[in-house]
């Protein structure tokens, strides 16, 4: 069971680390226009802060379209898509996977930006985890975004939701150690 659930979340988890990737280039630091524009909300914070950016939104939208496209290719290839809990409904075609991975990369957007405004009201430095609530929460927001489409779109139990919240959010923290470690990432 683990490991199709590792075999359905690997789009995302490749997503994610290539958009890490993409954060660190001279392009995206050329480019990087905040979603909040610099605008501040009416407590006189900043509403998302700089690390929310426009690219960075399309980008992980763009990459987990392609993730999820080549995935799903792999799966044919080497026979573990009846592993995959995206295809038990669906087939495994590159217009269903271009789909699956517009919406992924957009609700893992989407689903950060309350836990960053909440951050800016309690004046938690961006980027920064500075206690445990929100460290957790860090880990978890976006997947609580993307399991929901995986839930959407595969009918998936919602104990079975709430088993992929959590073993995301052990690989999120075990990813993102790696990529610190690898000087990819600033912080944990």
């Amino acid at each position: 069971m683990i490991a199709g659930m590792y075999i359905t979340m690997m789009p995302v988890i490749l997503a994610g680390i290539f958009n890490m990737i993409f954060v660190k280039t001279g392009f995206y630091k050329r480019h990087r226009i905040p979603i909040d524009g610099g605008h501040v909300y009416r407590d006189g914070k900043r509403i998302f802060g700089d690390n929310k950016t426009w690219i960075g939104f399309l980008s992980m939208i763009i990459i987990s379209m392609i993730t999820t496209i080549l995935w799903g290719y792999l799966c044919t290839c080497f026979s573990f898509g009846n592993l995959n809990e995206l295809y038990r409904i669906y087939d495994n075609t590159v217009l269903y996977n271009a789909g699956v991975g517009f919406y992924f990369g957009f609700s893992y957007m989407l689903f950060e930006l309350p836990n960053s405004f909440i951050k800016r009201r309690l004046s938690i430095t961006p980027g920064k985890t500075e206690n445990r609530l929100f460290f957790v929460i860090d880990q978890i927001d976006s997947l609580i975004g993307v399991m929901l489409i995986l839930f959407l779109v595969s009918g998936i139990s919602v104990w079975k939701y709430l088993f992929y919240i959590f073993l995301g959010g052990f690989t999120h923290i075990s990813v993102n150690f790696i990529l610190y470690k690898l000087k990819v990432r600033r912080n944990l």
